[in-house]
């Protein structure tokens, strides 16, 4: 396999990194069963940024199919604009990101709603006629340069801001195809049940197929019905990137899964899960351990280990207030909220969230043991436990719980709960809901979730 001529090989350090990797020729991005090359993609992408204002400082992503995003966060790549992600999609995280890069211009594809009313949004074109494909060598871009900013999910707290210079995602990037490419060979088609505004999106679905052999499909499917078809359109090998809630949806379905790989992450997944799985697609499944700070860091077979197993260069060092993890897309280390057991041989286990330790009365317990024993309950279809933000007259932190239980009373789970946990952690209140205000990626917002309970 030949790369353009000029780029520079992965396991150096130039100050320049190709804005876009691999042979011009191979495919990029599947839409509606037809095939985009590479080289028609780079065509595309730079007439997407010549619409960009010249005085633009930044760019706010807000397409939401994936290849109308590739484009424009291509385009943003190629003229030095870094990408600015939304911690939520609402109007008001809006105004934040633009109050603090008050000269970034936000976009969307021409055509789609977006839910942000009230905002002035500029819209790209990204079909009509299309410039002549160049064969010639990609431009090279300083690798230095601020291509991303990403925010936390907000699951544990306020969002917080983390930018990624295009050497730190030529890095990251090369360690997950790297991993998947000992599973599927270098050239893979990806499917994505996760939306690229997020980081994990961003990894799988987004950088895999720019900076890399990958192609990725444009759909992002929900239903398992059409998860399924979209994998049957996509040529092998396939590579399903899900999450666990999207992966057991999946599964009760019981419809086939032609992959030849899957790839879950964003909650951990339990290996009952992992195993059915495997069983269902007759495919490896590979769980990424990362955050928006560190990008992927480590993976394991969930299905086979317990332990994950650091990437290359990647040291990760227990602390009493998390783990501090070093990598070579980063620049300093990073102190992530997990407690970890490292073993002799450099892997590891989690154990746990700094976030999750809880003590009440003198009697300390995990938020998410206990909240694994709230699932637990026959007729509890999705659950969560959290404490509360303030104390009560005797000093407490009591905890509270929101819980998805159709066929069970409240008086029922209760009674359930005093069986299983101890009277200081019996939650108050104890509030049944239709559903839990799950983001796309299946998080809980620290926000939405005690919006709901104040109701």
């Amino acid at each position: 396999m030949s790369t353009p001529a000029g780029a520079p090989r992965e396991d150096s350090a130039p100050a320049v990194r190709p804005w876009l990797g691999g042979e011009a020729a191979r495919t990029l991005l599947w839409r509606d069963g037809a095939a985009l090359s590479a080289a028609a993609f780079a065509a595309r992408a730079g007439r997407v940024a010549a619409q960009l204002p010249a005085d633009a400082g930044a760019l706010i992503n807000l397409c939401e199919s994936r290849g109308a995003f590739l484009l424009a966060f291509a385009a943003a790549l190629r003229t030095g604009l870094p990408t600015l992600l939304l911690p939520a999609r609402t109007p008001a995280a809006l105004h934040a990101v633009q109050q603090r890069w008050p000269t970034a211009v936000a976009v969307h594809e021409p055509g789609a709603g977006h839910e942000l009313g009230g905002v002035a949004l500029a819209a790209l074109r990204m079909d009509g006629p299309m410039p002549e494909a160049s064969a010639s060598p990609w431009p090279l871009l300083d690798a230095a340069r601020v291509a991303l900013v990403g925010h936390t999910s907000g699951s544990t707290g306020p969002p917080q801001t983390h930018a990624k210079t295009l050497g730190a995602l030529w890095a990251s990037n090369a360690a997950n195809r790297a991993r998947i490419a000992a599973k599927l060979g270098v050239r893979f088609n990806v499917l994505a049940t996760v939306p690229p505004q997020h980081m994990y999106g961003i990894e799988l679905s987004v950088l895999l197929p720019l900076l890399g052999e990958a192609a990725v499909a444009d759909a992002q499917p929900l239903l398992p019905a059409d998860v399924a078809a979209e994998l049957r359109r996509l040529p092998a090998p396939r590579l399903l990137a899900t999450t666990p809630l999207h992966l057991r949806a999946l599964l009760e379905s019981r419809l086939e899964l032609p992959c030849e790989a899957i790839v879950s992450a964003t909650a951990p997944l339990d290996t009952e899960l992992a195993r059915a799985a495997e069983a269902h697609s007759r495919a490896p499944l590979i769980e990424v351990y990362g955050s928006t700070e560190t990008c992927v860091v480590a993976t394991r077979r969930s299905a086979r280990e317990v332990l994950w197993t650091p990437y290359p260069g990647v040291e990760l060092q227990p602390q009493p207030d998390g783990v501090r993890v070093r990598a070579p897309q980063l620049d300093a280390p990073v102190l992530l909220g997990d407690l970890i057991e490292r073993s002799p041989d450099g892997r590891f286990a989690l154990v746990g969230r700094v976030a999750d330790l809880i003590e009440i009365a003198g009697k300390r317990a995990s938020l998410a043991d206990l909240t694994r024993q709230l699932l637990a309950i026959p007729g509890v279809e999705d659950g969560v436990i959290v404490q509360h933000e303030t104390a009560d007259a005797a000093g407490a932190r009591r905890l509270a719980a929101l819980v998805v239980a159709p066929t069970r009373s409240e008086a029922e789970l209760r009674a359930e709960l005093r069986r299983r946990f101890d009277a200081a952690f019996l939650p108050r209140p104890l509030k049944r809901v239709e559903r839990l205000p799950r983001n796309a990626l299946g998080k809980l917002p620290h926000t939405a979730v005690w919006a709901l309970l104040r109701v």
